[in-house]
Formats: C-alpha cells, structure tokens, sequence
C-alpha cells in the first residue's frame, strides 16, 4: 500500500499500512509525505527465490512491494520530489501522478543517498531510450555526483543532458524551493562507490528524518534516539528482522540494523516518540512484510 501522510495542522495519517503497494484513488488535495515503496534494493518478491517469503507473490502482481522510496508533494506549488531513483521507478511515477493529478509524469526533482542498485538505477529510465527527459535536477554527493558523471551508462544521461546533476554538501541545508530545504548527512555503509547519506528533510514546519541504509546505529556519530526527538517523522532502515533471518549468510557481511535492535534501542523512547518512526528497506526474507505476521503483531 502506498503510505500517504498528508501536512495539516494535525499531521494527520491517512493509510495504516506501510508495507504493500496499493494506490489510493483519491488525489491528493494538500500537502504529503508519500511513502511508494518499502522493500530492500531488489523488491519482494526476489529474483529467483522459491522460499515461502516469494513464492505465492509471483502470481500476483498486486502483493508486490516495490523499492523503497518517498516522495514529498507540495501541493501550493504543484511539486513532487523524489528520494531514490528506484527500478521500481516508473510503476511509482505513474502512482505518484496519479494521487496529485500531476499531468507532467515527471518529479520536479531526485534526490540520491548513495549508489546501490535499489537506490539510483531508476536513473535509466530518464535516458533516450526510455523517457529521454530533459536537464531533469538529480542531487548528489560529490563521490556519487562523480560516480554518475565518470561510468556508463550513467554518464551519457549527463551528456544527453537528460539529467542535471546537482553537488550537495554534508550537514549543509539546502534551499530546493521556498518549501523545501534537505540536509544530507553521512552514514556508515558499503561504500564501493559514492558515499552513503540519509535526509534530513525541512517541509513546511515539518522535519522528516530518511535513512533507508546504515550499517549499525551504534557506528554512526550521531545518537539515533536523540535524532528522533528533533523530527516529526522518521523513515530508517530495517532490511532484517533478527539475525536467524539468512541463516546460509554471514550477516556481519551485510551489516544493518536487525528491527529487534532497533525496538530495543528505541524502547527507551516515550510513545509518542516511538510513534515518529517507520521502518522501510525490508528486505524480501523479512517476516514484516507478511500481512498478519506475529512479527508485524510485535512492531505495530
């Protein structure tokens, strides 16, 4: 279910459920925070998994979870902004045009947090052999920004001008529009790349704190309870529930934060901090993602 959280007075919340793809038909008529994907970088179900997790998915296109990504929609401006350029991106355009009668299809801009295929490969589908759009504004850390502008096919997006890359600094906020200001900040992750940054996002009044990957909160330099406090909303990863979930991987290969640590962490959060906080990037093994799960029981 595509996730609405729409910017009144209240803040109030729309659709309960964050972890399926199913649009709403109403179109939007104010100012949100649009959650269209929840899933890990290759979606659920997953290529070329017959495990109980994707196997009754596969014949059902409407049990699909697309990949994690969050749109802002400035209803005063007629602007939608997208953080993450997903493969999933064109099914969740189409969704994101479809909730705000946007008749352009395209989002005014895309925000990037670090170059790991669930995250920046939607780029593609912006070059001539799909959409060929035009200068459309892409944001990015320099080692990303670089990464984009130096390997193919990425670079020819910049050549063909279908996108305009645009350099963002660490911990600067930056003015996107008088609506809109972001403030990327770095966080420990795999970075073979570009570097890994999540979003502090000022909308309206209201700060939403975005980080779909980290390694562990406990190597970051910043007190992740102590950040929920100075938000409204935060959108963090939670790719595995507890460590049993990939008992054939070395889960110290694939660092995040298990959801068990998390709740752990955040429990000594009053309730309406815990509140605040939405867990995203599941990946495809995740019992969250079964509907009525007892793990989904615990969560909610």
């Amino acid at each position: 279910m595509v996730r609405i959280i729409t910017l009144l007075t209240l803040f109030s919340i729309c659709i309960s459920s964050c972890t399926t793809n199913h649009i709403t038909e109403i179109a939007l008529h104010k100012n949100a925070i649009i959650v269209l994907g929840t899933a890990q970088d290759a979606g659920s179900p997953h290529m070329n998994c017959r495990k109980d997790c994707c196997i009754s998915l596969w014949d059902d296109a409407n049990k699909k979870t697309n990949v994690v990504s969050l749109a802002i929609y400035d209803h005063e401006l007629n602007q939608n902004w997208l953080f993450e350029a997903t493969p999933d991106i064109a099914i969740q355009l189409n969704e994101l045009k479809e909730l705000t009668n946007d008749d352009s299809h395209l989002p005014s801009g895309v925000f990037l947090t670090h170059a790991h295929i669930g995250h920046y490969t939607g780029l593609q589908f912006f070059g001539k052999e799909a959409m060929g759009a035009n200068e459309m504004p892409v944001y990015a850390m320099p080692n990303m920004k670089s990464y984009l502008e130096s390997n193919g096919p990425w670079s020819q997006l910049v050549t063909q001008k279908n996108i305009q890359l645009n350099a963002l600094q660490e911990d600067s906020v930056h003015s996107i529009s008088k609506n809109l200001k972001v403030k990327p900040v770095l966080v420990p992750h795999r970075d073979e790349y570009s570097e890994t940054v999540g979003y502090y996002i000022f909308f309206k009044k209201k700060t939403i704190l975005f980080i779909p990957d980290i390694d562990k909160w406990q190597k970051w330099n910043k007190n992740i309870s102590d950040e929920i406090k100075q938000v409204d909303y935060a959108f963090v990863d939670a790719t595995f529930y507890n460590t049993n979930e990939l008992p054939n991987r070395d889960m110290s290969e694939i660092p995040h934060p298990f959801v068990v640590e998390s709740m752990e962490l955040f429990d000594e959060l009053p309730i309406e901090e815990k509140k605040k906080v939405y867990f995203i990037h599941l990946n495809h093994s995740n019992p969250l993602l079964k509907n009525n799960s007892q793990e989904q029981t615990v969560v909610s």
